[in-house]
C-alpha cells in the first residue's frame, strides 16, 4: 500500500466513483482501481460495496476513510511547513484566471514567473465562472471582487478603475457622448454571466449616480469577445482598465465620457484558506502586484486614468 494510495480512496469516497476519482486526480481509472484493490488487501476488508451502478462505503469504510483523510491532512501541512520554512518553490500550481485578463495578461506573466521557478508544474484554467476549489482542482484564482465566501482566503492585488471605451472610427460615425442620457443613441456591447446580461450601466460623477438601460446587437458571456467586439468598432463597452490596458495605451480604443465613471473593482488573488499558502502563491502575488502597478502607472501617465 503506497501513500498515493490512500489519496486515491480519499476521493473515490468523495466522487463515489472510481472513474470520476480517476479523472480528478488525472490518472486511468485501471490505475485508480488498482489503488483502491491494494489498501482493501493491506487492510483485509472491503471499503467500498460494488453494484454494477453504484459505489458506496462499506461500515469499515465510513469508519477507515475519515481517519485516513484527516492523517493525510496532517503529512499535508507538515510537508507545506517544512517547505515554508525553506522558502522551497516547487509542486503543482493549479490557477484559475477569467477569460480577458488571463488570456491578454496573467498567462504572459505566469510564463515569465515559471522561468523564474522551473521547478514549478502550472496548470491554468481559464472561464469567467465563479471557482469551486474543491469541484474544480484550483490552488488560486485571479478574480475581480473581493472574496464573499468568509471560508476563502485573499490577497488583494490593486484597485481596478472601470471605463467606458470605443474606437475613434466608431465614434467619429456615431458622435462622442458627454452625458450618460446621450448613451441610449449608441449601441452597447454586452457580457452575460449565465443567465444574467449586464445591460444597465451605471455612472458616477460627484456622488451623484446615473443609471442608463442600454440597447445591443451583440452579447457574449466571455468577456474577451466583448473587449474583441470594442476594438472592431462595433459599439461602447464598459471594462476593467486592465482588461483593456493594451489597446487603450496603443490608441486602438479611447476612454469615452471621462468625466462619468462607470463600476470600478479590484483585483484578488484567492485560495482556499490561509493553511493553503504555499512560498509559490506569495511570490505569485507580489509577481501580479508589480505587474498591474506598472500597467496602471503608464495608463495615469497617459491620462487615460486617475490613480
Amino acid at each position: 500500500m503506497l501513500l498515493e494510495d490512500l489519496e486515491v480512496i480519499s476521493k473515490v469516497a468523495e466522487y463515489r466513483s472510481i472513474t470520476a476519482a480517476a479523472t480528478h486526480l488525472d490518472m486511468r481509472t485501471a490505475t485508480a482501481s488498482a489503488a483502491v484493490k491494494r489498501v482493501e488487501s493491506a487492510l483485509g476488508i472491503e471499503l467500498f460495496i460494488r453494484t454494477t451502478r453504484h459505489l458506496r462505503l462499506s461500515s469499515a469504510g465510513e469508519r477507515y476513510i475519515p481517519q485516513c483523510e484527516q492523517a493525510l491532512l496532517v503529512l499535508k501541512h507538515a510537508k507545506q511547513n517544512i517547505k515554508n520554512e525553506l522558502d522551497i518553490v516547487d509542486g503543482d500550481l493549479r490557477v484559475a484566471v477569467s477569460s480577458d485578463l488571463g488570456r491578454n495578461l496573467a498567462v504572459p506573466w505566469l510564463d515569465e514567473f515559471m522561468l523564474q521557478h522551473p521547478k514549478l508544474k502550472l496548470r491554468i484554467s481559464i472561464s469567467d465562472s465563479n471557482i469551486d476549489f474543491y469541484r474544480d482542482s484550483v490552488d488560486i484564482a485571479l478574480r475581480y471582487g473581493s472574496p464573499t465566501d468568509t471560508n476563502l482566503y485573499g490577497f488583494k492585488i490593486c484597485d481596478v478603475p472601470g471605463l467606458l471605451c470605443a474606437t475613434p472610427a466608431y465614434l467619429k460615425e456615431h458622435g462622442v457622448p458627454e452625458h450618460p442620457r446621450e448613451l441610449n443613441k449608441h449601441n452597447g456591447l454586452f457580457y452575460q454571466m449565465h443567465d444574467i446580461v449586464y445591460d444597465v450601466w451605471q455612472f458616477e460623477k460627484a456622488e451623484e449616480v446615473f443609471k442608463v438601460k442600454m440597447s445591443s446587437n451583440r452579447i457574449a458571456n466571455d468577456a474577451e469577445v466583448v473587449r474583441r467586439w470594442c476594438v472592431a468598432g462595433h459599439g461602447l463597452a464598459v471594462k476593467s482598465c486592465l482588461d483593456l490596458a493594451g489597446d487603450l495605451l496603443a490608441g486602438r480604443i479611447v476612454n469615452v465620457m471621462s468625466d462619468y465613471t462607470p463600476r470600478s473593482t479590484e483585483l484578488w488573488l484567492v485560495c482556499p484558506s490561509r493553511q493553503s499558502i504555499t512560498p509559490a502563491m506569495r511570490l505569485l502575488r507580489d509577481a501580479f502586484r508589480g505587474k498591474c502597478s506598472e500597467i496602471l502607472r503608464q495608463l495615469s501617465e497617459k491620462g487615460i486614468i486617475n490613480v
